[in-house]
């Protein structure tokens, strides 16, 4: 895949289309990003064959298949995903059922855009997968994009973006290369977001962190997801819980419980995190200080939904550094659900 980095790449998306061979692609954004999408058809003139704002979180099958179709209808050679992992997520089931191309402008911190990993929800159950067919051609990060993001969901977009690094340090798969990544991508967003609930405005930061998410991005691509991942895909497949925001609340406690069988991946988020002695601990302190959630109440989980997805979360084994228990996630989901700091499980 391609990459464009830096203030005003947007105006290289029509080259970026050249290079791939697009002649008619169909813009794909979510409702309130409607104004941008339409921004970017008109950039690229007769090439775009319409702006489809229809993009939701956890990409539900029915949306899916009703933007399959209009790609089809419009005869689209390749999809413009606009927005954050939503307007991507649709792009890719797009590309999962007619192969077309897609060229990723990111305007938040998600990620998505960076790796093969595909979503779709069919009555509240989130079914995730790798095809290289999703994966984006060509990804255009323009920091000036993310400038009118709102602190709030810049932060909880970036802390998601972390998690992706966090759960890539200690993956099965992990290799010297990607911890590196994911060391340098935390470090990235943790010293950027601070400075833009400081200053929204400050495109130094708004690069720093759009680069942080890069890097970070790029670590789920290339490992497989532990617990942290399989508990938030739950929460928000099952629960319709807002994707960033439930990665923001479950991160400190998923790594708490991952901490004492990581001791490399620990000793790097320390490094990232400042020399924090106890990264989830830091983790979770930063979400207060930027004033981020961190209580799934708050986030319209009831406590009588902990059961069940305590359950969904270990019904089938996946890599993690530990092994996982019904009562392990049931007593970390409580501690997240009622926003208590994370605590260690030690080792048993």
């Amino acid at each position: 895949m391609r990459v464009r980095f830096g203030v005003d790449a947007l105006s290289t998306l029509p080259d970026e289309l050249d290079q791939i061979g697009l002649q008619r692609v169909l813009v794909i954004c979510s409702p309130d990003q409607k104004a941008m999408g339409t921004r970017v058809a008109e950039a690229l003139g007769d090439r775009s064959v319409g702006v489809l704002p229809e993009a939701v979180m956890h990409v539900p099958a029915e949306v899916a298949h009703r933007a399959s179709a209009e790609a089809a209808r419009v005869g689209a050679d390749g999809c413009v995903a606009v927005g954050g992992g939503s307007a991507i997520g649709l792009g890719k089931a797009i590309a999962l059922e007619h192969g077309l191309p897609i060229v990723a402008v990111p305007t938040t911190y998600a990620g998505s855009e960076m790796t093969p990993v595909w979503g779709l929800t069919t009555d509240g159950l989130k079914t995730t997968g790798r095809d290289p067919r999703v994966l984006p051609r060509s990804v255009v990060y323009d920091p000036a994009l993310t400038a009118t993001l709102p602190v709030a969901m810049s932060v909880t977009s970036g802390i998601n973006a972390m998690a992706h690094a966090v759960e890539a340090l200690y993956a099965p798969d992990a290799t010297p290369i990607i911890s590196l990544m994911a060391e340098d991508g935390v470090r990235a967003l943790a010293t950027a977001l601070p400075a833009i609930a400081a200053d929204s405005s400050d495109l130094s930061a708004r690069s720093e962190a759009l680069y942080g998410s890069w890097l970070c991005g790029a670590c789920l691509g290339a490992t497989t997801m532990s617990l942290h991942h399989k508990l938030c895909h739950s929460l928000g497949g099952t629960l319709n819980l807002p994707h960033a925001q439930t990665h923001t609340v479950v991160l400190p406690h998923a790594l708490a419980f991952n901490q004492p069988a990581a001791a490399g991946a620990t000793a790097a988020l320390s490094r990232a995190l400042g020399g924090a002695a106890d990264p989830a601990a830091r983790l979770w302190e930063l979400a207060g200080e930027l004033g981020a959630p961190r209580s799934l109440a708050e986030l319209g989980a009831q406590e009588s939904d902990l059961d069940r997805i305590a359950d969904e979360v270990t019904s089938r084994p996946y890599g993690n550094p530990r092994p996982v228990t019904y009562n392990d996630v049931r007593g970390l989901l409580q501690a997240a659900w009622a926003g208590k700091p994370p605590t260690a499980n030690p080792l048993r």
